[in-house]
């Protein structure tokens, strides 16, 4: 079975959100839906430097997370009717059709992937524009990056050019689901955590605004 994944160098985006919005008007998503979101990191602490003067030492840069259509997704895991199932090409869906609105799904997904649309009343999420895969095209998100930050092919293509890290701080660890997503850090990833970073922008993607 081909297994589909993302490409994220951290180190080159922008935070411009033209990938989220792209998605957004690609997929008619109404007010408070993303399925994809640009999460802003920073972290800062004062440090004295050689010649004793105290200085800032600061950490930032921007991530870009939709669902990762995981080898172990939790959603699926916490789906009571099934309705959020692997494909037969190793996409997470959600069938409209089965699924109640439960939310069980996002609240077991550790990376908030799945949304809750009111209107219609169930749970929608990235499926990694699938109709644009039958088309031979890469998602939107991915063609609509100025500054070429995302990528996407078969996982196996993927590690072959771009490695295998899976992880930057603060996502979590990459163990719990298997992520689709192979991950080039920015340079100050390293230190976010012992700078106590954050995410500083979620009042902006919040799911439910």
């Amino acid at each position: 079975m081909t297994k589909y994944g993302f490409y994220f160098d951290s180190s080159c985006c922008s935070g411009c959100k033209t990938c989220q919005v792209a998605c957004k008007d690609k997929n008619d998503l109404t007010e408070g839906i993303r399925f994809r979101r640009v999460y802003e990191v920073c972290g800062s602490a004062w440090e004295k430097d050689s010649k004793g003067t105290w200085v800032p030492d600061i950490v930032a840069y921007n991530l870009s997370v939709a669902c990762n259509h995981c080898e172990n997704p939790s959603c699926v895991a916490a789906c009571p009717t099934k309705a959020m199932h692997i494909g037969n090409d190793g996409i997470v869906l959600v069938d409209p059709d089965k699924c109640v609105g439960c939310r069980y799904c996002e609240w077991a997904c550790p990376y908030g992937a799945p949304q809750y649309n009111p209107q219609k009343g169930i749970m929608q999420k990235c499926d990694f524009c699938s109709d644009y895969i039958k088309e031979g095209k890469k998602p939107v998100c991915v063609t609509s990056c100025l500054m070429r930050a995302l990528d996407f092919d078969t996982l196996e293509n993927l590690e072959s050019h771009y490695g295998a890290n899976r992880d930057v701080f603060p996502l979590p660890h990459s163990g719990q689901t298997g992520p689709a997503v192979i991950i080039k850090a920015h340079p100050g990833a390293a230190k976010a955590k012992e700078l106590k970073a954050s995410i500083i922008n979620r009042e902006e993607v919040r799911n439910d605004r």
